[in-house]
């Protein structure tokens, strides 16, 4: 690899960790590009090339996947919504559904009491819904999911 490539990997990365650290923020992809120290295109054209999924995807599945750790924890759907940085809960709900397979409301309804022995790191990778190469959503095989 050249040093080049590898400092295009490394504002990618940069531009990934603000997604994780700051999912909640209104981010959109000129916003991550800043981060990356790139063009919106070349950036989203890279970062799919890298990471397997656009940016917006990406920004999304951890969305939910904080959402889903807030809906255990007994928020109410429009809290979670809300705390995620979503900014509709029609589009929030449609994507919860098509990336977790159920709705937010019976997920939130599940028994998780599996869950509440399970530290938080462990359970953030056991419930991390994991894209398919067609761009949809897989759940892992665990019941608590």
């Amino acid at each position: 690899m050249t040093p080049e490539e590898l400092a295009e990997i490394a504002h990618l990365r940069r531009a990934r960790d603000l997604m994780d650290r700051e999912y909640w923020r209104p981010l959109d992809v000129p916003a991550m590009a800043r981060a990356a120290c790139m063009s919106p295109s070349h950036f989203s054209r890279r970062f799919r090339a890298l990471y397997g999924e656009t940016p917006y995807s990406y920004l999304m599945t951890r969305r939910i996947e904080r959402a889903k750790a807030l809906l255990r924890a007994g928020l109410t759907v429009t809290e979670a919504c809300v705390a995620v940085g979503a900014t509709s809960l029609g589009s929030f709900s449609s994507r919860f559904t098509e990336i977790v397979g159920v709705t937010p409301s019976e997920y939130r309804a599940r028994d998780h009491s599996g869950m509440a022995s399970v530290p938080s790191c462990v359970a953030m990778v056991v419930t991390r819904p994991r894209r398919t190469k067609a761009g949809t959503a897989t759940q892992p095989a665990t019941a608590a999911g």
